[in-house]
Order: structure tokens, then C-alpha cells, then sequence
């Protein structure tokens, strides 16, 4: 159990660290010019934060902890990246096919960052629990 935790606080925080400098200091201001009106000005937190934890134990169970059985960073690296690529690939394609007005430029640059934060999430839950495990 302790593994776990570290693992999804590790995760959590790194994938906090750089969500929020990818949203709030790159990409905030092009994200609110792509979706004009549908971006509010201020984040619901309630499902921010359900979002933020679901995920995080997504990317503990099916990238750092099989990483873990293997003892292999580069796994942890490979599976939370794909998971990403998944995930974010369902929410990005089905917007752009289903909403109106959805910018398929958006959908590309979401796309590969939700990739690429789920990869250095991974593999921060991974580093984090072999240090402090």
C-alpha cells in the first residue's frame, strides 16, 4: 500500500507541476482563443479534482506499477504515455468529430501533450517510489 500512495502522489504531483504550467503559462491564452466562449474563466473544481486523482490512479495501475514488477523505468515511461495517447486521444477525437466549431488544431496539440504529461507522470510515480519505497 505505501508504494501505491507514493507512486500516485509522485504521479499526482508531477502531473500537477506541469499541467499547470502547460495550461496556465503556455497554452492558456492559445486554448482561449481556440475555444472562444466555451472556456470559462474559472475551472469547476470539483470535477478538476475527480479528474486529477482518476487519472493519476490511471497512470499508477496501468503504467508505474507494472513498471514496478518488471523494474524498468522505461516501461513506466512507454505504458503511461500510451494510456495517455488513449486517453486523451478519446477526449480530443471525439470533440473534434461530434462539436461544432471544435478546432482540430486543438484537438492534435491536446492530443500529444496528454501523451507526453502521461509519460513524465509515470515516470516521476516511478522514480518517486523507488526513492522513497
Amino acid at each position: 500500500m505505501k508504494r501505491i500512495l507514493i507512486a500516485h502522489f509522485g504521479t499526482l504531483l508531477a502531473f500537477l507541476i506541469l499541467d499547470g504550467v502547460w495550461l496556465g503559462v503556455l497554452m492558456g491564452p492559445t486554448y482561449r482563443e481556440w475555444l472562444g466562449p466555451l472556456m470559462l474563466d474559472t475551472p469547476v473544481l470539483g470535477p478538476a479534482i475527480a479528474f486529477y486523482l482518476l487519472y493519476g490512479a490511471g497512470v499508477v495501475f496501468f503504467g508505474v506499477m507494472p513498471a514496478l514488477r518488471v523494474q524498468r523505468l522505461s516501461h513506466a515511461t512507454l505504458c503511461s504515455g500510451l494510456l495517455g495517447l488513449i486517453a486523451y486521444g478519446t477526449y480530443d477525437l471525439t470533440n473534434w468529430a461530434t462539436l461544432q466549431g471544435w478546432p482540430a488544431q486543438l484537438a492534435l496539440v491536446d492530443h500529444a501533450w496528454g501523451t507526453v504529461v502521461s509519460a513524465l507522470a509515470g515516470t516521476a510515480g516511478y522514480l518517486a517510489v523507488r526513492k522513497f519505497a
